[in-house]
């Protein structure tokens, strides 16, 4: 007898292990703190902030979580330096098996503006599928799914914008996903945005992954290249590196010290400006992110 059929991922979370190794992990845009802690009531709290090294600007959030898992209960409350309340409430296996709800909203009391957004996950053994209510934007209904079967992953989004009457956006996605590599090609932007990504464990300690986008738009000769690898130095550090077709070059450092303790440092370089002299410190990122949990 087969084995049941896996959930698949999400639509957000196809592509996610290239997505992942290409994206994660490497903090040049300045300097990063986040603290989180844990109360022994299933109350934990994550305050974060970001120095930004272009602008000197300084941002952050608080953010509180209370998790009941016996009744399926995530609810979610932040507030932003800039001043905007953001609040979650996630309802999993309450009303049916393998379905859940999540609405979404934020407020912004200086002027204003708010947002509201309901949604609901459906997960069953080869379907994940979603639908979400934008309330105040149009209002718009955005649906996805994705279906699988052994590996193989098909996937599409629709919006639907109430106020036009008509489809505003729609996308598709097929790929493949195994225990050691995984392929996918997304048609994006009403399938004017191509981008094929591939993510590959070549063994226990290196990952190496690449990504390719093509949009229709601009060009067939132009296509935006991105390739990536990491390698675990042993159980408590790694180093990621990656280069993209215009000659940026990042790495990234990893290192927990110690439990609940983490450190990260990233440097970025254009390599076609390392012997320009008049391109200035602006042409090259360096970065740090500093993790405390308890």
């Amino acid at each position: 007898m087969s084995a049941p059929a896996a959930v698949p991922p999400s639509w957000k979370d196809l592509g996610k292990s290239a997505n992942d190794l290409l994206s994660k992990d490497f903090p040049i845009n300045g300097t990063q703190l986040e603290v989180k802690t844990k109360t022994p009531s299933n109350v934990s709290f994550k305050v974060s902030g970001l120095r930004d090294s272009k602008s000197a600007n300084i941002n952050g959030d608080i953010e509180g979580k209370y998790v009941d898992a016996s009744k399926g209960v995530i609810f979610t409350q932040a507030w932003t330096t800039s001043n905007v309340l953001k609040s979650q409430l996630e309802l999993e296996n309450n009303i049916a098996k393998g379905l859940k709800l999540d609405i979404q909203s934020s407020l912004l009391p200086q002027g204003g503006g708010k947002s509201a957004l309901a949604g609901a996950i459906f997960k069953q053994p080869g379907l994940h599928g979603r639908a979400f209510l934008d309330v105040f934007k149009g209002p718009t209904f955005t649906l996805d799914s994705v279906v699988g079967k052994d590996g193989l992953l098909a996937g599409a989004e629709t919006s639907y914008s109430v106020q036009d009457g008509k489809i505003s956006k729609y996308a598709a996605a097929v790929g493949y996903s195994a225990p050691e590599y995984a392929v996918t090609l997304h048609g994006l932007n009403n399938l004017n945005v191509f981008a094929a990504s591939y993510y590959h464990r070549v063994s226990r300690d290196v990952e190496a992954g690449a990504k390719a986008i093509y949009d229709t738009k601009i060009g067939p000769s132009n296509v935006n290249l991105e390739v990536g690898a990491k390698t675990y130095l042993d159980n408590a550090a790694f180093v990621k590196s990656k280069i993209n077709n215009a000659g940026i070059l990042a790495l990234g450092y990893t290192q927990a010290l110690r439990p609940g303790v983490k450190a990260s440092f990233g440097l970025a370089l254009d390599t076609q400006r390392l012997n320009d002299t008049s391109a200035g410190p602006s042409a090259h990122k360096i970065g740090a992110a500093f993790t405390f949990e308890s």
